[in-house]
């Protein structure tokens, strides 16, 4: 503790000033883990087996209960759409589960491109420390004995490299979960989108008299 205090002050105010974009980045990612991975977490197989079985067998009123049992998922939010108007036909389906798919994707990646751009902001705050971390060291060289003028050198470039140091390291972490958090939100959203039409599918055969099968292949009443 006592060393990352020293860190700290060794490396100037624009320390403080990446310690606030740090405490930033740090929220938004815990809240998107948070949401995607709790929130907004569904197991696809299990439930759009259940779903399939209720809308075969004719109850699409239970299948539409139970989307509405996990208000927030997202899979669950675009196929209760679809439900909802599985007796209108399939254009109104289709424009139900568009819509649906339109309102929650946003949801889904909201935030995430934030951490990019404070991977960018925490790079330039720790340049801009390092800069003026060295122009003091030199502008002061003129006003200390040749004796001070080596440790004065030494305070300079090591509040200089605290500042770069900080910086990078902040800027390694954003990156980090950018790319985690944007692939997890790109394979949900892929998987909403994939059930989607399958469930748009299942409606306009069972509209048409067939009886798909679970595995999505039709059959023979």
């Amino acid at each position: 503790m006592q060393k990352a205090i020293q860190f700290f002050q060794d490396g100037g105010p624009f320390m403080f000033v990446n310690l606030f974009w740090l405490a930033v980045a740090l929220a938004v990612a815990v809240e998107r883990i948070i949401t995607l991975m709790f929130r907004f977490n569904l197991n696809a197989g299990p439930f759009m087996e259940q779903v399939t079985k209720l809308v075969l067998t004719g109850n699409v009123d239970r299948a539409v209960k139970l989307c509405s049992a996990a208000p927030n998922a997202p899979l669950a939010r675009v196929v209760r759409a679809g439900l909802t108007r599985a007796n209108r036909g399939e254009v109104e389906v289709a424009r139900a589960v568009e819509e649906a798919l339109a309102e929650t994707t946003p949801q889904v990646q909201a935030r995430l491109p934030w951490l990019w751009s404070l991977a960018n902001v925490a790079t330039l705050v720790g340049l801009i420390g390092t800069i003026f971390g060295l122009i003091g060291t030199f502008q002061a060289f003129g006003n200390v004995p040749a004796e001070q003028k080596q440790a004065l050198l030494s305070a300079g470039i090591s509040k200089a490299m605290n500042n770069t140091a900080f910086a990078l390291s902040i800027a390694v972490l954003c990156i980090l979960f950018h790319l985690f958090l944007t692939s997890y939100a790109r394979g949900m959203v892929d998987a909403v989108e994939l059930h989607a039409l399958r469930l748009e599918n299942l409606l306009a055969r069972r509209a048409a008299g067939e009886t798909p099968g679970l595995d999505g292949e039709p059959r023979e009443p």
